[in-house]
């Protein structure tokens, strides 16, 4: 029996297991997503009106993706205790940076010319923000949400260390076991998640670039 028929075999006798650590593994990512488009967009917005505080924002948030993830969550854990919450915490605080970044860029970025013009419109400053500023921003924002999406599906793959489970119960099982076979078991479904999070977030990147020229 070759590798790859030994590997599609498992992966069917296993299918439904495979399918319950799928699913928890998009959970884990959408709360981190969820979360950090939740504080990340405001953030972004305070750091672009305020510039006194953009780089201690963007410093903060640069500095808490360059730990790293498996020192982020151990750290976590010692606060949170193990498991999915704690899982989910960790994705949050690594996802912030690309949207934080992303919605400052591209607030900063919007043309002075249609400021003014909104201004002499008579529009106030929330209004500058909520009708102009912001709605240009967004392809910047589908731009850092895309980045955050793939990392974030890949660092949930650590998440059996801290007691979440997830695709990553499968790879680590699989190291532990010196299994090729559950290794590729859990990191195929994990690849695909992310590819296809990548096209998607990309082709609505584009569709929203498309509107705003």
């Amino acid at each position: 029996m070759n590798f790859i028929t030994e590997l599609g075999q498992y992966m069917i006798e296993n299918s439904s297991e495979l399918f319950a650590l799928t699913v928890e593994h998009i959970a884990m990512v959408a709360y981190g997503i969820f979360f950090a488009l939740l504080v990340g967009i405001p953030l972004g917005i305070i750091a672009a009106k305020y510039e006194k505080l953009a780089p201690i924002i963007i410093s903060i948030t640069s500095i808490l993706q360059l730990v790293p993830s498996l020192a982020m969550l151990a750290i976590l854990m010692l606060y949170f205790g193990l498991g999915f919450q704690t899982m989910v915490i960790g994705l949050f605080l690594y996802s912030l940076m690309p949207i934080v970044r992303n919605t400052y860029v591209g607030i900063k970025e919007v043309d002075d010319s249609i400021i003014e013009a909104g201004k002499g419109s008579g529009m106030t400053a929330f209004q500058l923000l909520t009708k102009l500023q912001f709605p240009l921003s967004i392809p910047f924002l589908m731009a850092g949400l895309r980045v955050a999406s793939v990392i974030a599906i890949a660092v949930a793959c650590i998440g059996p260390y801290i007691g979440a489970e997830g695709l990553g119960k499968e790879i680590i099982s699989g190291i532990s076991l010196q299994s090729d076979v559950k290794i590729y078991a859990g990191a195929i479904p994990a690849t695909i998640i992310a590819i296809i999070a990548d096209v998607a977030l990309g082709k609505v990147e584009k569709k929203t670039k498309q509107r705003m020229a």
